[in-house]
């Protein structure tokens, strides 16, 4: 609520951090506080801005700041601080007349059904094979921002949102090549055979995680370039598993780009509106081997 003689203290709960407005006239005397009077949390933050016209002061601390506090029960986070107002003499320092006052804060943020900041980390090592005595490939595989420009900053997602991977291989001087996602499987360790263990690409560029009822998984068609391949994947995490970290481990390969994609080198998404799968380019046979499962 707004700061107000009747609500005297507003408070904001933001992502990461918590602002505090304060009506001077705390309690509603028409008396206003004294401004240095007043300070958050047990570190004695002071305030950051004061509004003559509005009689207002306001506090801004990062969540973990100015002595905050953290209680985490099974479903909240709970941040927990106080507005303390002591009063200090002025003109007739042997007397004061107000009391102290102290406002306990919580701001709560739920701990379930989403992910959150550590859910993926962007930044996986290249993967480099040899070509031969001279040619190297460099494979990169990087988590985009929405519209593709960049590379993601953020490494946390909510569940709803989606991720968007893009594939690359730099082949320097080498002939024209054709990147295809091959597999991709997640687990909660770096060991991809761990268990549990959740394919989103399979069969050799088949986006398996597409197939399920609930998902818009799918490769981007057309491909900015041959040596990249783009798909988005909506967020998940494994079902009775509190931990938000999920490892993403995928195997990258090429093909001569003059060469016809088959059911070997494929990329497959499958369209829910016509209940086919799709390739990014190709004919639509190499990949009726994803609802087979018969693939090589």
């Amino acid at each position: 609520q707004a700061a107000a003689p009747l609500h005297p203290v507003a408070v904001q709960c933001q992502e990461a951090r918590v602002v505090v407005r304060v009506h001077r006239d705390l309690f509603g005397t028409g008396r206003p506080v004294r401004a240095a009077d007043l300070t958050l949390g047990s570190a004695a933050c002071s305030p950051v801005a004061q509004n003559a016209a509005e009689s207002t002061v306001t506090f801004v601390a990062g969540l973990h700041e100015c002595g905050s506090a953290l209680q985490m029960t099974p479903d909240s986070l709970i941040y927990k601080t106080s507005l303390f107002y002591k009063p200090t003499p002025s003109g007739n320092r042997v007397v004061v007349r107000t009391n102290a006052a102290v406002v306990p804060i919580e701001c709560h943020y739920p701990r379930k059904s989403n992910v959150s900041s550590n859910a993926i980390w962007p930044t996986w090592a290249p993967f480099r094979s040899t070509l031969s005595a001279e040619e190297r490939l460099v494979f990169s595989l990087r988590l985009m921002n929405d519209d593709w420009s960049a590379e993601r900053l953020s490494n946390g997602f909510q569940l709803g949102e989606s991720l968007h991977l893009q594939a690359d291989v730099a082949s320097g001087d080498h002939v024209p090549l054709r990147l295809f996602v091959d597999d991709c499987v997640a687990t909660l360790s770096p060991d991809r055979n761990s268990s549990p263990r959740y394919a989103l690409v399979d069969l050799s560029g088949c986006l398996v995680d597409g197939r399920s009822d609930d998902t818009t998984s799918a490769f981007i068609s057309p491909r900015p370039r041959q040596e990249t391949l783009q798909f988005t994947v909506d967020a998940f995490r494994f079902a009775g598993d509190e931990r938000n970290l999920i490892y993403i481990t995928c195997h990258l390969k090429v093909s001569p780009a003059d060469q016809a994609p088959n059911p070997l080198n494929k990329a497959c998404s499958f369209n829910k509106a016509s209940s086919l799968w799709a390739p990014v380019e190709g004919t639509g046979d190499i990949c009726s081997c994803c609802e087979t499962g018969n693939c090589p």
